[in-house]
Order: C-alpha cells, then sequence, then structure tokens
C-alpha cells in the first residue's frame, strides 16, 4: 500500500512527509536532508532550540504555522500547502 507524501513549506522549502506526520518530524526530515540540526525556535538570547519533549510540556518547537506563531510543532499534524517559519528563518 502506497499513500501520498502530505507536501508542506519549511523556511521556504518543499518537504514531502508521511500523512498523519507531525510538523515537529517534517522538521527533523528536512534537517536531516540538509544534515543539520532541527531547528524550531531562536531563544531571547538568539542561541538556536529544538523539540525536547515531543508530548507539548516543554514548549521548545514552537513555530508560526500559516502566520499564527507559537504553535506547538510536536503537537500539530501536517496539512497539505501548510507554512511553516522556524527560528532558523525567523528575523
Amino acid at each position: 500500500m502506497s499513500e501520498t507524501n502530505t507536501m508542506l513549506t519549511i523556511d521556504g522549502r518543499k518537504v514531502g512527509v508521511a500523512p498523519g506526520s507531525s510538523v515537529a518530524a517534517a522538521i527533523a526530515i528536512a534537517a536531516k536532508a540538509e544534515n543539520a540540526a532541527p531547528v524550531t525556535r531562536r531563544s531571547v538570547s538568539g542561541a538556536l532550540r529544538g523539540p525536547l519533549c515531543g508530548m507539548g510540556i516543554c514548549q521548545e518547537c514552537r513555530v508560526t504555522i500559516d502566520g499564527v506563531p507559537h504553535r506547538l510543532a510536536c503537537q500539530t499534524v501536517c496539512a497539505a500547502d501548510m507554512h511553516v517559519v522556524t527560528g532558523n528563518a525567523a528575523p
């Protein structure tokens, strides 16, 4: 059984993930493709942060999704044509 990937945009790059994947998983897949660490946000001091707990408690996975800031990437399921902005792209 072959399922079509869900396509979304992360920091301006198209990413395809299995249906039902979280945005945090999509960020990790995109980072692995670039041989980089998954980054979701920047701390107050500007340090890069990434998903930690995977269940919404730590708040480290906050990203902007479709223009709405502070969404939890680990608790959000990817949707077709979703636009995600992480700390890598945020000013």
